[in-house]
């Protein structure tokens, strides 16, 4: 049933000690799911995912075996990124040094540990350092130290330097910039080397539940299900992991967690998530350009002031010439012809980005939506039989432009936090699924919590009428000055999803046609990002209401799906009969992004996990 990968190795007894789900772990955990309906009997069905028409509701699935099978572990953690690794690999270091039995397993959506992963990525490494103090001698792909910063703010054709001063959260002295995929990666053999079981290509799709209501585990996706949401000769059920305490670092806008958020009115009090979406190229550029160490940023052109936003531009030392570059729009924004794909490649043509690329050669394309909420956003982190770590409640640094090591940080104090209870003979819990708000206050007591306090109003204070320049002077006064410790707390505006602009209130934005030499388009850009999904399965893209995107999205917003995806997996295009106009869903296109999941005007959109190893092959992104 595993993957064969170098990852599984030691993982294979775990499927020699499956046991099989009786009674009330079997069936009736399928059907938990409400059933919604189309509100409309003419809108063409779209949604076929068994998370919106129950299967016990559909005759083709009568009389099919749903039984599971079961594996216990003392601890899951879902996602296989920085801080479930590290959250990993410090349970195993901690059992190494107390001398203790403990069965850790992670499971990752990708097909190899990394293969999802994308990032600037300038690594501030105090937590890695931390976790590992010899990383340099374990060989930590970290090969190019910070050599020069450079920050300007563009205009259409100029630029003005901004002087980077000494205590300001974009000084990257210290720092490396590094390609993260590759990091997670290291992450995961020395992972392995301890002894984590670790199951790449195996999506976490449901949360398993006690009959107190604690967590009990996670339940893998099912395979093997048609388009139209049949069965296929070759379906199987996925399998249950239950654990005593479950780690959910599924990363940005994870589909798990936003259940828990739900089930455990997690979000009660804080202010909802705001996020942004990060597209990102890698580059072969002319050597007599190359600069290794340097980092460049800017603000401003080609968005105006009230669109929240920025650049990077890394110049790697990997041996080769390779720059890695991106564009970060806030999700916040108004109108709803933006396309932060289309601002992406026309940034690319300023005269100071170009010069840097012409005569280079494009090699990689992705993208990722990133929490900016920060402190204000940080949701409640534990409950009865599990936490939440990294970019799944949201710990990035947005002034920074940083998430990596914060993440990592919150990994290595949940293992902390948990391991003298999963290790205790009669461990102090109240419910089944263990409960351990000791996480919670030791990141409240550690330098995370500090760094993220202190940079709290930096992202909020560009809600102003100047809006990129008010939040600037708003940061160079009272940071510089302050150091975060003015005694006030700034707003976020609310959900991303409510402050689109109806279309008839908004210009549409005219963009160059790509030139094919330093911009693309995009089908030719998702193409590099090597993601691939089983066709014949029920999109993962669901629709709550398969009416809503003509009925409303169309009509309201002119259809903004089609432009804030950066993949290409949404368009309209005419019906059949020649009346009207339909959404067309490309899933087979989707990088994983979220973006659709956040943005979408009518919040109709619910992405769920495709098939495990579906998505983008991401190679050092």
């Amino acid at each position: 049933m595993l993957p064969a990968s170098r990852y599984s190795s030691k993982a294979h007894r775990c499927i020699r000690a499956l046991t099989a789900v009786q009674g009330e772990h079997g069936a009736p955990q399928l059907y938990t799911t409400v059933r919604r309906a189309c509100s409309s009997g003419t809108a063409p069905r779209i949604t076929t995912h068994y998370t919106i028409h129950p299967r016990d509701k559909d005759p083709r699935w009568e009389g099919m075996e749903m039984e599971r099978f079961a594996d216990e572990a003392d601890v899951v953690i879902v996602g296989g990124g920085p801080a479930g690794l590290s959250a990993a690999i410090r349970l195993k270091q901690l059992a190494n040094e107390h001398q203790k039995e403990l069965r850790v397993c992670l499971v990752e959506k990708a097909p190899q540990i990394g293969a999802h992963t994308l990032s600037g990525a300038c690594l501030e490494p105090s937590a890695l350092t931390e976790l590992f103090p010899d990383w340099k001698e374990r060989g930590a792909p970290l090969n190019t130290p910070v050599t020069e910063d450079v920050f300007n703010i563009f205009t259409k054709s100029h630029r003005i330097p901004v002087p980077i001063l000494p205590g300001l959260p974009m000084q990257n002295h210290g720092n490396y910039l590094v390609r993260l995929g590759n990091f997670v990666r290291w992450l995961g053999e020395q992972a392995e080397e301890l002894g984590v079981e670790l199951y790449p290509g195996y999506a976490a799709a449901e949360v398993l539940f006690h009959e107190d209501g604690s967590v009990k585990g996670v339940a893998t996706n099912d395979v093997g299900i048609a388009k139209d949401g049949s069965p296929k000769d070759v379906f199987e059920r996925g399998m249950e992991l239950h654990a005593k305490v479950t780690l959910f670092g599924e990363g940005c806008h994870g589909h798990l967690a936003k259940q828990l958020y739900k089930q455990f009115n997690l979000r009660e009090n804080c202010e909802p998530q705001t996020y942004a979406i990060g597209l990102k190229e890698l580059w072969m550029i002319d050597e007599k350009k190359w600069k290794p160490g340097r980092t460049e940023h800017s603000v401003g052109w080609p968005l105006n002031r009230h669109t929240y936003g920025g650049s990077f531009l890394y110049h790697l030392n990997e041996g080769e010439p390779l720059v890695s570059l991106g564009f970060v729009v806030g999700l916040d924004y108004t109108n709803p012809y933006l396309s932060p794909f289309k601002e992406f490649q026309r940034w690319k043509h300023h005269p100071f980005v170009a010069a840097t690329l012409e005569g280079g050669q494009r090699i990689a394309y992705g993208a990722r939506a990133l929490n900016e909420g920060g402190f204000q956003s940080i949701p409640k982190l534990t409950f009865p039989g599990g936490l939440l770590i990294g970019c799944s409640p949201g710990f990035m640094n947005v002034p920074k432009i940083k998430g990596t090591h914060t993440a990592m940080k919150s990994g290595m104090l949940a293992a902390e936090a948990i391991f003298p209870k999963v290790t205790a003979e009669e461990p102090n819990s109240e419910t089944t699924g263990l409960h351990v708000p000791e996480y919670a206050e030791s990141l409240k007591n550690s330098w995370v919590w500090k760094e993220l306090h202190s940079v709290r109003n930096i992202r909020p204070s560009f809600h102003n009428p100047l809006g990129l320049y008010g939040g600037m002077v708003y940061t160079g006064i009272f940071y510089w000055i302050l150091r975060g410790k003015e005694p006030w707390t700034l707003k976020h505006r609310g959900m991303d999803a409510h402050q689109l602009k109806p279309a008839k209130e908004c210009t549409p934005i005219e963009y160059p046609k790509p030139d094919g030499k330093i911009s693309f388009d995009l089908l030719s850009s998702v193409a590099l990002s090597g993601t691939n999904h089983e066709g014949d399965q029920p999109p993962h893209l669901t629709l709550k209401d398969d009416s809503v995107p003509v009925a409303r999205n169309l009509a309201v917003y002119d259809g903004p799906e089609q432009r804030f995806c950066p993949a290409g997996v949404y368009e309209y295009v005419p019906v059949e009969t020649g009346d009207g106009m339909r959404l067309q869903i490309n899933a087979q296109n989707c990088v994983h992004c979220k973006t659709c999941d956040i943005k979408d005007p009518s919040q109709n959109i619910n992405w769920v996990v495709p098939e495990g190893g579906g998505g983008p092959a991401y190679n050092g992104m």
